[in-house]
């Protein structure tokens, strides 16, 4: 995940969505921990939204407003999964 004396990149943000770091050599450690669990979390949900886009595109059923909240979930999901794949040392910009 993160060197010794490195920042970790934290699954969630701060104040006006600024990105919040944790700074220890504990990864066993309550912070390190809970970031683990969250960002299985958000690795979870990312892949059941992949699964609910797939039957929502197949479904001719599905109206715009279906379309569009799946758009809005999905956005999130890649938002929290290219943190978690940042956090863990690879750079997507």
């Amino acid at each position: 995940m993160t060197a010794p004396n490195e920042l970790r990149l934290l699954p969630w943000t701060g104040l006006e969505g600024k990105p919040c770091y944790l700074s220890t050599d504990n990864r066993g450690g309550y912070m390190s921990r809970l970031a683990d669990n969250i960002e299985a979390t958000q690795l979870g949900t990312a892949a059941e939204l992949l699964d609910q886009a797939s039957e929502t595109l197949d479904d001719e059923d599905a109206g715009p407003e279906d379309v569009r909240r799946l758009a809005q979930e999905l956005t999130g999901a890649l938002r929290d999964v290219l943190r978690v794949a940042t956090s863990r040392g690879t750079s997507w910009r």
